[in-house]
This record gives structure tokens, sequence and C-alpha cells, in this order.
């Protein structure tokens, strides 16, 4: 069991790992000024071809669900993370976004009744402190339509991370991704239309990497880990694996473009790392250790429940009078 769900959270956790080579994919490989347009382009093929693959349709209340869904998560998550970087430095945007964790912990408190936990709320604002020492600038600049986008951004991601796991998709979540790519990518696409006009009708085969790459490995892979994680774990869980995004790309950052990489940022990140590790190690019940620390040794050493008088471990039913069976007998 411990060895399914590491291996459940290693493979959730390389989804933001993706998704911090974004950047690189963009400036490196992508047409300049087209932020929209690489966004529609991951959502929308992508979607198509896994409904293609699955040949299955939403039914029923699933139609709007997964418009919802889609809308959050791809579509209007989407456009707003663009509206933030084109308006903010990319380390406030990355600041902003970090508090996506505690969104989704009050979030999934109220609608899934999840527990608050100390160590996940202490994880939560120190993996915010974390990027901010990571990417965060002392000169960067502020503006309240970027910094808005960024925070809508961060709210409807957290959203769609706890109505995933309240909503589970009677369907394999191929068939359930390919329904909100396809419901993203449709609200996105009259937008990057209006917005930016028609795709341009020339592009390069580096360009065409770049779209296959966020198409392919960004979204349609990425995604369909996302939400398979989503299923399978906490959404506390899931959501503090999206604080490795930033240290990615910082890190490719260092060792791709030659940025430099301070001692405090390198501080940042070893935080970041301590936030997105300690929400994933196993609970231990301190309350049940307290009141009878010596009951799991006894199991184990086929002494039973001194209580119930047994003998081998295996309790004996109480009478009316307190005693047992057999010291009734005995009396």
């Amino acid at each position: 069991m411990l060895r399914n769900r590491t291996s459940l959270v290693l493979f959730t956790a390389l989804v933001p790992m993706i998704w911090g080579t974004t950047y690189l994919v963009t400036t490196e490989l992508l047409p300049p000024g087209r932020p929209l347009l690489a966004a529609t382009v991951r959502a929308l093929p992508a979607g198509l071809a896994l409904v293609a693959l699955t040949r299955r349709l939403p039914q029923g209340g699933w139609w709007w669900r997964a418009a919802v869904l889609g809308t959050l998560t791809i579509g209007a998550f989407f456009a707003l993370l663009f509206v933030a970087a084109y308006r903010l430095p990319g380390g406030v945007a990355a600041t902003v976004g970090a508090i996506q964790p505690l969104l989704v912990l009050g979030l999934a408190s109220g609608l899934l009744g999840e527990r608050l936990r100390t160590r996940t709320v202490v994880a939560g604002f120190a993996g915010l402190a974390g990027v901010s020492l990571l990417v965060l600038r002392a000169d960067a600049r502020l503006d309240a339509v970027g910094v808005a986008a960024s925070a809508g951004g961060a709210v409807c991601m957290a959203l769609g991370v706890v109505l995933s796991k309240r909503w589970p998709a009677p369907v394999p979540v191929l068939a359930s991704t390919g329904w909100q790519l396809v419901a993203g990518g449709l609200l996105l696409l009259p937008v990057t239309l209006l917005v930016e006009g028609p795709p341009p009708t020339s592009l390069t085969g580096s360009n065409l990497v770049g779209y296959g790459y966020l198409a392919i490995v960004g979204t349609a892979l990425a995604y369909v880990l996302w939400f398979r994680g989503i299923r399978a774990l906490p959404s506390t869980n899931v959501t503090f694996l999206g604080l490795l995004s930033p240290v990615i790309a910082t890190a490719l950052g260092w060792l791709v473009l030659g940025q430099a990489l301070t001692p405090t940022q390198a501080v940042g990140g070893l935080i970041v790392l301590a936030s997105v590790v300690v929400p994933q190690l196993p609970r231990v019940d301190v309350r049940n250790r307290r009141r009878d620390p010596g009951g799991a040794r006894r199991h184990r050493d086929g002494q039973g429940d001194v209580r119930g008088g047994t003998d081998g471990g295996a309790r004996l039913p109480r009478l009316r009078d307190g005693r047992t069976p057999r010291a009734r007998t005995a009396a």
C-alpha cells in the first residue's frame, strides 16, 4: 500500500515539474507575443485527441460539470495566468500563485470535510515564503490588475482541484481529462481570436516542436497524471506538489539560460522542497499512542486485550455482571 502511494505521489509530482519547463519552451521555441494562442493550442487539440481515443462523451449532468471543471482548471486559469504574465514580473506572479495550497486547504475543509492539520497549514505558509525567496526581487513592480489576475488564477485552480475531488467522474481518467481540455479549449478559442487575431500563417520548425511539446507532454500527459493523482490522493497532498513548478523553472533558468542563482534563492528552494515533502508524510496518531502505548506490542505478542481476559489474543464476550463466561464458571 505504501509503495503504491509513493509511486502515485511521484508520478503526480512529475506534472508540476513538466509545467515548470513551460517558461523555457515558450521563450526559446514559440513565436513571441502569442500567449493565448499557445494556451489554445495546448488545450483544444490535446482534448480532442483524448476524446477521439476514448470514444466517450459526457452523460447527463456531466456535460455541465465537465464545462465547469474545464473552465476552472484550463480555460479561465490559462487566460488569467497569461494576463498576469503580461502585467507582472514572473517572480510576483509566481509568489501570488503560491497561495494556492492555502486556498485548497480552506476549500477542502469546507467542501470535502477534510480536517485542517497544523503541519499542512504551516507547510502552506512556508511554501509561500520559500517561493517568494526563490523568485521575488526587491525591485519588483506591482500592478493591481496583474495581481488580481494571478490571484484569480490560483482561486480557479484551487476550486477546480477540490471540485474534481468532490465530483469523481464515472469514466476512465483519459475520458474525463479529454472533456475538460475540450471545454477549456473551446472557451479559449474565441478569446484568442478576439485578442490576438488569427494564428500566424508561417511557423518555423522550432515553433512546431514547442507547440507539440506543450500539447502532448505539457497538457495531454500532464493533465492525465494530474487528474489521476486528484482521484487517488487527498486534494491537499496534490496541491502542494504544484510548488515544484517555480523550483524547476528557476533551476532550468540557471542551468540552460545561464541566469544567476543566489544563496537566498537556494534557501528558498530548500524551503519549498520541505513544504512539498511534509504534507506527503504519513500521519501518526499521537493521541492513541499516548492513551495505550503498549497496545500494539501486546497484540503482536499474542496477549490480546487485558480487560477481556483472553487466551492467545481471542477476546471473550462480557456478561451483564462484568465477568467473562470462564471467570463466572470458576466463581
